[in-house]
């Protein structure tokens, strides 16, 4: 189901009294219907190419997938006359809810410049889901071979931890070509998500995003994440992850903001959704945040590459303290970081099967996930929701 927002609302008006013969309890017959959509995973889709406002707002702030013209579109519960009456503040559509508002906070998903542009995106989505949840997504020809040249992903972790690196290069060198689709760019920005295919067929994708907070997960990418797993839930589509993950955000604007909160939410998102989940942990693994992301299942199907650096709390911040104890604090940082560096070495993790296997960056493309719950989805045994 495609919408196309312009101007709808729920058709509220103070002349229904007349009508009506007095007041009433407002209520909306379509909502349950909506929401059973939702959680059946037939695919509801919003194109904001107007002003949204009340219930046409509602409907496209809860569809699988959204996306708002920018020189048309808007989107608020509602208008600028009624706020200025209001809240006394004054401004354009815009301005009180255009995208730079809410494709920046997560209500809208996407962006696009013009309606053509619009249309084409959600085509585009339409074209990796299936038409309900009841059925395998839809798979197509792929021209690109499964054991393609990869090396490149050889040299795309820096040796020097401190340093960041481009995600969706990486997201680009593994999925088929030109297959990745990426979903709320413009918020939530710690995290990248979206849908790609591999060999045809269509995958979640999940990538912590290291330019952004270091990679640290807020609240916000908390958000995001979850509300991709459970569009990857209801959809039947499995989740490939490329983890690297320092933690959740800390700091000051990171308590105020909740995100111990939502990423409780996010991990109560993970351990209720269904689909296969298969984890490749690029460097870092550390703390809450790396238990929710890679220890969901009963079986996890998790590898690493050779960049690999995980434990309960980064290595840099438990030695820093002894520099301020001791007056040779600087040669025994440096014993000590040489020490629990060799501690730390991926193969020691593999060893104790922390994961299935360090594996050749190269070969990531051509390493597969388990079909154990897919199999028991498709036999009814577990059932997703779109909570």
């Amino acid at each position: 189901m495609v919408k196309l927002v312009d101007g709808s609302s729920g058709g509220g008006s103070i002349t229904t009294y007349k009508t009506d013969n007095g007041s009433f309890l407002p209520e909306i017959e379509l909502l349950p219907f909506m929401v059973r959509q939702l959680n059946l995973g037939i695919s509801n889709c919003a194109a904001v190419v107007g002003p949204a406002v009340g219930l046409g707002a509602a409907r496209a702030a809860v569809c699988h997938f959204s996306v708002m013209v920018g020189d048309i579109g808007a989107l608020f519960n509602a208008g600028p006359k009624i706020v200025e009456g209001t809240t006394f503040e004054e401004g354009f559509k815009v301005h009180l809810g255009g995208p730079s508002i809410h494709c920046g906070n997560g209500v809208v998903d996407n962006y696009a410049p013009n309606e053509k542009g619009c249309y084409d995106q959600v085509a585009q989505f339409l074209t990796y889901v299936p038409n309900h949840g009841g059925i395998l997504p839809p798979v197509t020809s792929s021209s690109n071979a499964i054991d393609r040249d990869c090396s490149s992903l050889r040299s795309s972790i820096p040796r020097r931890r401190q340093r960041m690196y481009q995600v969706r290069t990486i997201i680009r060198s593994i999925v088929d070509k030109y297959s990745f689709f990426e979903i709320g760019p413009h918020w939530g920005r710690s995290v990248v998500v979206g849908l790609a295919r591999m060999n045809g067929r269509p995958v979640g994708i999940v990538v912590n995003n290291c330019m952004v907070n270091a990679g640290a997960m807020d609240a916000a990418g908390c958000q995001k994440l979850s509300k991709h797993l459970r569009l990857c839930d209801v959809m039947g589509l499995p989740l490939v992850q490329l983890i690297d993950i320092p933690g959740f955000a800390i700091g000051t604007a990171a308590e105020e903001s909740r995100v111990m909160k939502w990423a409780m939410d996010l991990c109560k998102t993970y351990f209720t959704n269904t689909i296969s989940i298969f984890s490749v942990i690029m460097r870092r693994c550390y703390g809450v945040g790396g238990v929710i992301l890679i220890d969901n299942r009963e079986s996890n199907c998790r590898v690493a590459w050779p960049s690999l650096n995980s434990g309960s709390v980064p290595l840099d911040g438990g030695i820093e303290d002894l520099r301020k104890v001791r007056d040779k604090a600087q040669e025994l940082y440096k014993h000590l970081e040489a020490e629990y560096t060799n501690l730390q070495h991926p193969l020691r993790v593999s060893s104790k099967f922390g994961v299935e296997e360090v594996i050749d960056q190269a070969h990531t493309r051509i390493i597969d996930t388990l079909k154990e719950r897919l199999q028991e989805r498709s036999a009814g045994k577990i059932k997703p929701s779109f909570r």
